[in-house]
């Protein structure tokens, strides 16, 4: 009997618009792959891009800001081992749930799929 505690949704706000990434000078096959899962994406979103910290990227995904700090670092070995190792990077799979476009309940800072801000969800919290 498995006593684990089962795996809770991240929450994303969009899939990627590109799914793959990697070196256009040499042909690939599939020993030069390596596989990004759509959450690691989100953790280098909304920490590398959008500038939000471990803890706000944790509420933003609705987990735990130590899950987040796991999540990402595996997210950025990978695309170290991308860059250094000439590898494609696929974007795809992962344990996620894709906002569902409602803004009212989309409670996400900067959802790319709502067109949320930070300014807008401070708005609809004075309301």
């Amino acid at each position: 009997m498995d006593l684990a505690r089962p795996r809770k949704w991240r929450k994303v706000c969009s899939l990627p618009e590109r799914d793959r990434f990697g070196p256009l000078n040499f042909e690939v096959n599939n020993d030069h792959f390596i596989t990004m899962t759509i959450d690691e994406y989100e953790t280098i979103r909304l920490i590398d891009l959008e500038g939000f910290k471990q803890e706000e990227c944790a509420d933003q995904m609705n987990i735990a800001r130590t899950t987040v700090q796991g999540i990402y670092n595996d997210a950025r070995k990978k695309l170290a081992e991308s860059l250094v190792n000439g590898k494609v990077l696929r974007i795809e799979g992962g344990n996620y749930e894709l906002c569902d476009g409602r803004r009212k309940n989309c409670r996400k800072k900067n959802c790319r799929f709502c067109g949320r801000t930070v300014e807008k969800v401070k708005e609809i919290k004075n309301e």
